[in-house]
């Protein structure tokens, strides 16, 4: 078509025309805005891993110093699937070019980021035990929780047996119900992870404040109380009835401090066989396809007496020591809820303590959440003192809420 001269109306294309592919995966992250990079992915207009001229995107991100949300851009990519060995590559990632002294030396890719945040999102993508935990639900209807991992700190473990209850449910190796109750130290990520998951599946959700509950009845007549979720009318009931053998989610937030546990009753049935009558002498709801999460602090001194019981108590928690926490946490689960109802729970998820990087990272991300345009006003160095001088006021029991207040007091004391 030449330049200046109209279209004429109702004229195919050639079926012989060469299509040459948009860079949108480059107008987006240039944008410097993540949502646009968000929508493009999710789209499959372009893939995390396409090249944005000679670099890989992640390259093109880690090494654009205008971006001021550089910072959410790479975790988009990485949530996304960018493949962070890609950096390792110099066509990829000019950086990685070795000086001729150098050449013999393994390029190692946390060199490239004085940024805690960055460096801690970034190594873990590049981790074989993400890389193995997300094969476990990479083929199901579960996969894009993987992209959790880029919202929530830590909790390595919980996430790995999380995906294998859902993979073996992903294969129908269970016909129960999925039932997962989230434990622990508050301010350790359970109600984010809560929150996350109808989200990135994409799923309606109904979070109950158990603490409201006085009787069974209140249960199916609880409204959803998370500020997070569309605003919505609807009892638990009606949203179980709406969503009748459908996927959905039903968070119930700090389901051990209900006031009467005789309110929990009415969980035996739908959690153990999948189906229950919602309103006395009406039909049985099919609810197979609920996920129920509950969230609760039960067993929170419990998990900081077995991690310090630990042969050395500095290093990461294994998977062995895991393992064994989340087998000495379910007599706890059952002195406060009950031997019947836990023996319907699938999986009990203790939540740990943070290791050093992951408090490091926390903290961190504190900093760039609260400045604004934090890219432009602070220098790596900068952030990184504000988060060495917050580290000592961590307090475990309250976990990332502490570092959130310590970081937070350091910038009004800077103003």
């Amino acid at each position: 078509m030449l330049i200046g001269r109209s279209t004429p109306r109702h004229v195919d294309s050639p079926v012989h025309a060469i299509a040459t592919p948009k860079p949108t995966l480059l107008f987006a992250i240039a944008s410097d805005d993540v949502n646009e990079v968000r929508q493009v992915l999710e789209s499959g207009e372009a893939g995390p891993n396409d090249q944005v001229g000679p670099q890989s995107a992640l390259a093109f991100t880690l090494t654009n110093d205008k971006l001021s949300h550089k910072n959410e851009i790479v975790k988009a990519l990485l949530a996304y699937g960018a493949d962070p060995s890609a950096l390792r590559n110099p066509k990829l990632n000019p950086s990685a070019q070795a000086s001729p002294e150098e050449s013999e030396v393994p390029f190692n890719i946390s060199s490239l980021f004085a940024n805690s945040i960055l460096r801690y999102y970034v190594t873990r993508a590049d981790s074989t035990h993400t890389r193995q935990t997300s094969q476990l639900i990479y083929r199901s209807f579960f996969r894009p929780l993987t992209r959790v991992r880029y919202d929530l700190i830590g909790q390595d473990w919980v996430l790995e047996q999380l995906f294998r209850v859902l993979s073996m449910h992903s294969q129908r190796l269970s016909v129960a119900p999925i039932v997962v109750l989230l434990c622990g130290p508050s301010g350790h990520g359970k109600s984010l992870l809560a929150r996350k998951f109808g989200s990135l599946l994409d799923i309606p959700t109904h979070t109950v404040n158990m603490t409201t509950l006085r009787s069974t009845h209140d249960l199916w007549q609880s409204y959803s109380m998370s500020p997070y979720e569309e605003p919505s009318s609807d009892t638990l009931a009606q949203f179980l009835l709406n969503n009748e053998g459908e996927r959905c989610v039903v968070v119930l937030d700090e389901i051990e401090k209900v006031e009467d546990p005789k309110a929990l009753y009415s969980l035996l049935m739908p959690w153990e066989l999948g189906r229950c009558s919602l309103e006395v002498g009406k039909r049985h709801v099919d609810l197979t396809k609920v996920i129920w999460l509950g969230t609760s602090n039960i067993g929170h001194n419990f998990v900081f007496e077995h991690c310090d019981s630990r042969p050395d108590p500095s290093k990461p928690i294994t998977r062995e020591e895991y393992r064994d926490l989340m087998d000495l946490s379910r007599p706890h689960v059952s002195q406060c809820l009950g031997a019947s109802l836990l023996s319907r729970v699938t999986t009990v998820l203790p939540f740990i303590p943070f290791t050093l990087e992951e408090k490091m990272a926390i903290a961190a991300e504190a900093v760039y959440t609260l400045t604004c345009n934090a890219e432009k006003t602070l220098t790596p160095q900068d952030v990184e003192a504000i988060v060495m001088k917050a580290l000592p006021s961590y307090v475990p029991s309250e976990g990332a809420r502490s570092l959130h207040r310590a970081v937070s007091n350091q910038l009004v004391d800077m103003i």
